[in-house]
Formats: C-alpha cells, structure tokens, sequence
C-alpha cells in the first residue's frame, strides 16, 4: 500500500495531474503515460488523477461521467499497464470502499472539507487521504478537518490549497496558506488549475484563467508547497468538464521544467 513517504520527502515536488475526469479509454490512457514520461525524465514522483465521477457542477446537464463502474476500470487498467499510483475524489461514505479498490489516494472535494461521516470513512479505507482545503475556510481551519481522519486510524493525511472565495465569480490564493498548513504538520499540495477557476459566471459553465498557471505554480513552489495538483488535457477547448482552466497537455513539459529550477533555487 502506497504511503505518504513514497511521494514525499525527496529533493523534487511530486505531482498529482491528469484530465478532471474520465472521458474515455485513449485521452486517460494517453495523458497518463504522457505525464508519466515528463516526471520519469525530470525525476519528479507522479499520481495520475482523474475523477471517476463529477458530483459538482453548474448545471444538472453538465457531464458527469461515463458511468461509476465503467471509469473506475480505465483507472484500474491504466495503474496496473503504467504503474502509476492512483487519486480520485469521492463525493459520499459510501463510494470510500469503491473507489479504494484502485485509489491510492482518495480525495475530499472542497465543499465537503467539512463532512465528517465522508471523512471518516475515507479514513477507513487506510489510504492516503487529500483534504481539498474549502473556498470558505481559513488555513487553520483544516486542522479540524485533518485530525477527524487521524482521529478515525489514519494518519495518512494532505492538505490541498485551492482558493477562497473573492466576491462571488472569483478565487485568489493567499500563499500564506501553504507554510500555515505545513505547520500543522501536513505535507500540502497547491492545486494550480481549480485556484485558477472562475465559478458562478451567468452562462451556468464555470470559467478559469490558465493564462496564470505558471506564475500560480512558481509562487507556490517558492513558498514550500510538497506537491503540486495540475489537471491537464490534450485539447481543454473539447474537454468535458473543467476546460477553462486546465493546462494543455503539450505545455506541461516546458513548465514543469521552469518549476524544478525554482525548486532548485529554493532548496539551495
């Protein structure tokens, strides 16, 4: 079983990246073994990420997904023909169990950082759990929601920073938050490409600013974030969920390239 020290604790960031959910067989498969390659040859450790199923969206006909069990089997397939670990967002207690049989990490949206019985059954799963820190919560506030999963057997806890809330169709990071929950003796993790969303726009799809992912990714390494979160697609223009503010897959090498030299910098 996949623990913390596996991705943490080495010279480079690790990444957590990948479409924001499964839409088919070829663009999971392809984007993982494309990131794969990049974080192989820049020695950056990689978990392959994609949601199995999107639960928050705009609109009732947003996409979704392509159905629980039909995605949670391309995941599985790409672990096992990639080896590559695996992170995927649950929504309810009771898809822990599910998606733990291919999820090396299981993920709490955001808006459910609060949601105690998911916690704790995220908790029992005994894998790594990331805590999305919620747009409405400060950075200390996270304490509470780390310690109910320590609390129900299971230290293997991370944080995420994804952004507050600015007004009512904005987002913006306060980088203090990354050294705050670090001292709260968490590994933390800056998701670059939801800090970067737009929410609530009238048109009912959310929009996003991913003119900003480097600037967004550089700041957060210079501040000491463990990892970075990046969801990246080979044509966002097309993707089905979250396409306004994913990185496009063929910028990806580029950037992860100025990022070790920051990371470098920093180490120094």
């Amino acid at each position: 079983m996949m623990n913390l020290s596996d991705i943490i604790g080495q010279r480079n960031f690790f990444l957590i990246a990948g479409p924001c959910v499964v839409e088919n067989f070829d663009i999971t498969y392809e984007t993982a073994k494309t990131v794969k390659s990049i974080c192989e040859k820049l020695d950056i450790p990689f978990v392959f990420k994609s949601s199995y199923r999107k639960a928050n969206r705009s609109s009732i006909s947003s996409f979704t997904g392509i159905g629980d069990e039909a995605a949670l089997e391309i995941l599985a397939k790409i672990k096992q023909e990639l080896n590559v670990p695996i992170c995927t967002d649950i929504h309810a207690p009771e898809e822990a169990t599910f998606a733990a049989q291919v999820a090396d990490i299981v993920q709490i949206p955001a808006f459910l950082c609060r949601q105690t019985d998911l916690l704790v059954a995220a908790a029992k799963t005994g894998k790594i759990v990331n805590i999305k820190k919620g747009q409405f919560l400060s950075p200390e506030a996270m304490k509470f929601a780390a310690q109910k999963v320590v609390e129900a057997g299971n230290s293997n806890v991370m944080l995420t920073e994804r952004g507050t809330t600015f007004g009512y169709t904005d987002l913006v990071i306060d980088f203090r938050g990354i050294p705050t929950m670090r001292q709260l003796g968490y590994p933390v993790v800056l998701d670059v490409t939801h800090s970067l969303q737009q929410p609530n726009q009238t048109s009912g799809v959310t929009g996003g600013l991913p003119q900003m992912i480097e600037a967004m990714a550089k700041a957060g390494v210079a501040v000491g974030a463990d990892g970075l979160f990046m969801e990246t697609h080979p044509n966002p223009a097309v993707a089905k969920s979250d396409g306004a503010n994913m990185l496009r897959l063929d910028l990806l090498e580029a950037l992860l390239k100025k990022l070790v030299r920051v990371r470098e910098a920093v180490m120094e």
